[in-house]
């Protein structure tokens, strides 16, 4: 089923909230060190993911190239932006958040990154889920913390992840009907390979080690086709 991930995705945002709403007193250190956890998983399936390449020029080529495209239209500065301008649009209520706020909140960090995108992507490429599931316990944690805050808004959050991510995956099954099956496993080897690099660097945030604007990295994804596009009708 080429939505699993997504549906697994969207329930642990679920069941997370839930969780939050009941443990409201979760000490700082263990919510440290289970998001060091996390990370470290994350920053692993990053690097097996990059060893999928066939010609690591490519990836680092496209990495390079949409990390230049990324900063020029300052795609993490525009996500920034939007986030402020929902929450200045948003009713407020003088004690806390409302379900409004949670929601948008919890969608803000859920949608954006290069996480769901490729996640979805190889769901529908390759029935590949392990990105989505990994990004769904990320998001189950992360829901539990931001719920015992935000309330119960956070839990609405799975709808929009759901159809974004969904939308993306059955998009993704329809490209092998028009693209030869050669350029098409060229793609993908590649397009995870710098993927891979993407979600490592997720990995390494959410250790604390670096902080890597990731969202302008994702053109890089774009770069690659057009590159072993090229390369395969040469």
């Amino acid at each position: 089923m080429i939505l699993f991930g997504t549906i697994v995705n969207a329930l642990l945002i679920v069941i997370g909230t839930i969780l939050g709403r009941f443990l409201h007193n979760i000490p700082e250190r263990m919510k440290e060190t289970i998001m060091y956890g996390i990370g470290l998983a994350v920053a692993v399936i990053g690097i097996q993911m990059t060893f999928e390449s066939t010609q690591i020029l490519i990836v680092i080529i496209s990495i390079v190239v949409g990390a230049v495209l990324g900063e020029w239209m300052d795609l993490d500065d525009k996500v920034t932006k939007l986030g402020q301008w929902l929450e200045i649009k948003l009713p407020r209520k003088e004690e806390g958040m409302n379900i409004s706020e949670g929601f948008v909140t919890a969608t803000l960090i859920f949608v954006v990154g290069s996480m769901a995108i490729i996640g979805a992507i190889d769901s529908g490429l390759r029935n590949d889920h392990n990105v989505l599931v990994m990004k769904g316990i990320i998001d189950g944690f992360t829901s539990i913390i931001l719920s015992s805050s935000l309330g119960i808004g956070v839990a609405f959050a799975a709808i929009p992840v759901f159809l974004y991510q969904g939308i993306i995956t059955v998009l993704s099954t329809q490209i092998s009907q028009y693209i030869p099956q050669a350029l098409l496993d060229f793609f993908i080897s590649e397009m995870t390979a710098t993927g891979g690099l993407m979600i490592l660097a997720i990995g390494l945030n959410l250790i604390g080690l670096t902080k890597i604007r990731v969202a302008n990295l994702v053109p890089g994804i774009l770069v690659v086709g057009v590159i072993v596009t090229v390369i395969h009708f040469l």
